[in-house]
């Protein structure tokens, strides 16, 4: 590729919902993909929730000698499940964790115990130096009362402001991961818009696959069909984004994703489908610069969206934070009560009474437990609320810089 002037770069981008012992037909599946990705001319391959270590090493082992640069991002209690590998060698890495992320007692969806992040490895192609970064934001769940939206926000946010913040040197940007949110949804529109970041789907010369690029389909054995009623052809939440930071054009010259069940196998690789960019990049004349996206009045309308929500987000926490802070008082309280009436039998009282043991014990403990957890749960709300106010603010002076900006000139 050294004497190519036009750089041609393979990716695979997939989310491979590899869960040990909950996810159906796992380890058959991993192994799957990695036959998959031995076959195909992949450049780089970028995954997300592998989250067994053994699983990256499996496919680490058996991809090692077509992807011999590879990288695991740990992060959380279960890990972020992120990882890259690369035909490239990797010249740095970086990982970001959200600070929001779901919360602790919503064990049924369990966000919160995944170390949600961005994975950042650097690498140099043919003297061109590429910022490779791979995410997987917050579940949606239900698309009606979507209580995670101020969080998923917040990691639109905190993603949009890494890349910007950590590109400069790049001459070339890539993301590829589950966003878990569709095209047309306010975050999506905010990452794009305040990083420049273009979709490879809209910009693709050619495209094959599932229509309008779905990558959750009804079609797809692993998927809820329920929650897809509302969306017949299914959704896109997969998404490989670019562009140049420097004296570079990127085109994207061909996407494609899986369409369900894998090539000659009764089952798909994931309950997401995959998706594969084909891009060329070179080089031009004068610098591109880091340009926003969308035109500033536009974009400020957009940062003007995603606050009020997050302003929603951060009502709801505060309330959330007063409610456990409450309810820690009344504990207190209550433990305070029996202390006293303890200390009034010891004094004698109530002499002549017997006293009642095992009631007061199971009440004590459970003041005790209800403390506790009450106090947990108002520490994990304030810095929920603070969190918020803090992403909030910096939405406040974006959107002052794009007001403001126009009259500069």
């Amino acid at each position: 590729m050294e004497g190519d002037p036009t750089l041609r770069l393979r990716v695979f981008d997939l989310n491979c919902w590899a869960i040990r012992y909950l996810s159906k037909r796992h380890q058959e599946r991993v192994r799957l993909i990695g036959d998959m990705l031995l076959q195909e001319d992949f450049d780089l391959v970028l995954l997300q929730e592998v989250w067994s270590e053994r699983d990256y090493s499996n496919l680490k082992a058996k991809l090692g000698g077509c992807y011999p640069f590879s990288h695991y991002f740990r992060s959380g209690v279960i890990g972020s499940g992120l990882c890259v590998f690369s035909r490239f060698a990797i010249l740095d890495t970086l990982l970001y964790q959200y600070s929001l992320n779901g919360y602790p007692y919503m064990l049924q969806h369990g966000d919160w115990f995944c170390g949600k992040s961005i994975g950042l490895v650097i690498i140099k192609i043919s003297g061109i130096v590429f910022n490779i970064y791979v995410t997987h934001l917050h579940a949606e769940y239900c698309r009606e009362k979507d209580a995670y939206l101020p969080h998923r926000l917040v990691q639109a946010w905190e993603l949009a402001q890494f890349i910007r913040h950590t590109s400069k040197a790049a001459d070339v940007v890539l993301l590829g991961g589950d966003l878990n949110m569709h095209p047309e949804d306010v975050g999506i529109r905010l990452l794009r818009g305040w990083t420049g970041l273009r979709d490879a789907f809209t910009e693709a010369m050619h495209f094959e696959g599932c229509e309008d690029g779905c990558t959750l389909i009804p079609n797809n054995c692993f998927t809820v069909k329920t929650e897809l009623l509302p969306f017949p052809l299914g959704i896109r939440i997969d998404y490989i984004l670019y562009k140049a930071v420097s004296s570079f054009m990127v085109k994207c010259e061909e996407l494609k994703t899986t369409t369900g069940t894998a090539p000659g196998m009764d089952i798909p690789f994931s309950d997401h489908e995959a998706v594969m960019a084909t891009l060329h990049i070179r080089r031009q004349g004068q610098a591109v610069g880091a340009n926003l996206g969308t035109a500033e009045p536009m974009l400020a309308d957009v940062v003007t969206e995603a606050r009020t929500e997050v302003g929603v987000g951060l009502r709801a926490a505060q309330r959330q934070r007063y409610s456990t802070g409450r309810m820690a008082v009344l504990a207190l309280l209550l433990l305070l009560l029996q202390a006293v009436a303890a200390l009034g039998v010891l004094m004698g009282l109530a002499a002549g009474q017997p006293f009642p043991t095992l009631s007061f014990s199971l009440l004590a403990f459970l003041a005790i437990g209800v403390l506790l957890l009450a106090t947990g749960l108002h520490l994990f709300h304030t810095i929920e609320v603070k969190m918020l106010q803090g992403t909030e603010e910096q939405m406040r002076m974006a959107l002052r810089v794009l007001q403001e900006r126009p009259s500069d000139g």
